[in-house]
């Protein structure tokens, strides 16, 4: 699913227009990227939690000349997904394997 399919999805639940979707959407997203760049820990009960996490500095390898090279540290955003949210995966890829 892309972001117009998505846009599409929850104009369609949430009974509005897709240009009013698309607005919560967008919006929505930007709050959380602003966030989490500034340190901060968004959580979605149910759904799950984002935030930055520090990535220490470590040796990599060029995958055309196999020449060893730094990585440098540097934070990353990450996303744990809630429980009910692993459940539902869960039972749904269980159910399309029967």
């Amino acid at each position: 699913m892309n972001k117009g399919e998505l846009v599409d999805a929850v104009a369609a639940k949430a009974e509005v227009t897709k240009k009013q979707a698309d607005a919560v959407i967008t919006a929505t997203i930007e709050a959380i990227m602003e966030a989490v760049s500034a340190g901060d820990k968004v959580t979605l009960v149910g759904f799950g939690s984002f935030e930055s996490r520090y990535r220490k500095a470590r040796e990599g390898r060029n995958p055309k000349t196999g020449e060893t090279m730094e990585i440098p540290a540097t934070f990353v955003p990450t996303f744990s997904a809630g429980k009910l949210f692993k459940e539902k995966v869960a039972k749904s890829q269980q159910n399309s394997k029967k």
